[in-house]
């Protein structure tokens, strides 16, 4: 799949080898997704000369007090969308190591359906997967776009995974046969 709107993933190291982690999916479907791992400023020494070389909108995909709705922003379809790959505190912990990534307005999701990444605990009713969070940050600045090859792995993925497991650790995330 391909999609004008250039993502570019700062992940946790801690998520690389993680048997669940979303962003080994979305590399098999996104053809021009860029995948930055650290968890400090020399880590993303590179991407920063990068993206202070881009002639193009910059947001950072992050809820918070000042973030607005991708829905609301007028987002360029080719505008560079960073996306922080990790739990919560993962994430978190990434954003406050760098705070380079705060000079870059940030957007949140309206989110009209719980995650479907039903294989993985989240503690907080709004937690997506990237792969989840891109796909919906797509669909939002191109409506038309079809973000299904996303949408398919990651249900291939949960459905797999659940599969495997034993009925009694199935029924702990919601799953019944």
């Amino acid at each position: 799949m391909s999609t004008s709107l250039e993502l570019i993933v700062l992940q946790d190291p801690g998520e690389v080898k993680h048997a669940k982690n979303s962003v080994k999916l979305m590399k098999a479907v996104l053809d021009s997704l860029r995948v930055e791992v650290g968890e400090t400023p020399s880590d993303f020494a590179s991407l920063k000369a990068y993206l202070d070389s881009v002639d193009k909108p910059i947001y950072l995909l992050y809820p918070s007090e000042h973030s607005q709705s991708i829905t609301q922003q007028r987002v360029a379809s080719d505008a560079v969308l960073l996306l922080l790959d990790g739990t919560w505190r993962k994430a978190y912990k990434l954003l406050q190591l760098n705070p380079w990534l705060q000079q870059y307005p940030a957007l949140h999701l309206e989110l009209d359906a719980p995650s479907h990444y039903t294989i993985r605990k989240a503690k907080r009713d709004d937690s997506l997967s990237t792969l989840e969070a891109a796909a919906l940050a797509i669909k939002a600045v191109s409506p038309n776009a079809d973000v299904s090859p996303l949408n398919d792995a990651l249900a291939a993925l949960v459905e797999q995974r659940l599969n495997a497991m034993p009925v009694a650790v199935r029924a702990r995330y919601g799953q019944n046969d």
